[in-house]
């Protein structure tokens, strides 16, 4: 597999859940541009794709750098690496169900900016910025709350919070005892 070489401080990269800790920690960002950070991306979109998401970020497989993929068909061209992003001119506003690959079995309504524009560095370290509506713009949202240390369950209204209680519950105590 590409990029299986790649490991945190605990061995090779895997997605973690909800309660763990390197969820709520927000990530740095990347100044060397290297073969490490390109066999962790391709770590990343094999994780991605074997978890049939749309995106992820770094801190979901351990790596507290600021950096996600994304991937909106699963078509190999349509690949997109976000180095150090930074979102800007958010337009708009949308409610949409969204899922997490880090927090298994909740969905929940989550108003985000319909529209909006993202600059981000390339695998290579240059520049590039794009604009973006619905989906993809939900996508680098999502994606960008991650390097921050937000997650669906921080921007979820209060039926969501109880309609999730018992979800989150069962993920906090599976943690616990692998962890504890």
């Amino acid at each position: 597999m590409a990029g299986a070489d790649v490991k945190t401080e605990t061995g090779e990269l895997r997605l973690i859940h909800y309660p763990d800790p390197r969820l709520r920690q927000r990530c740095e960002e990347i100044a060397e541009f290297n073969g490490e950070i390109a066999a962790l991306v391709e770590r990343m979109f094999a994780i991605m794709q074997e978890s049939k998401g749309v995106g992820l970020a770094a801190s979901q497989v351990g790596v507290l750098k600021r950096l996600f993929v994304m991937n909106l068909t699963g078509e190999e061209r349509d690949r997109v690496v976000f180095i150090n992003p930074v979102l800007r001119d958010r337009d708009g506003s949308v409610e949409s169900e969204e899922g997490c690959l880090s927090l298994p079995g909740i969905n929940v309504n989550i108003r985000r900016a319909r529209h909006c524009r993202i600059e981000a560095q390339d695998l290579e370290g240059r520049r590039f910025e794009v604009e973006g509506d619905d989906l993809m713009s939900r996508c680098w949202q999502h994606e960008l709350d991650h390097l921050d240390g937000v997650l669906i369950t921080d921007r979820m209204g209060p039926s969501d919070r109880i309609a999730t209680r018992r979800t989150l519950k069962l993920l906090e105590e599976g943690y616990n005892g692998g962890h504890g």
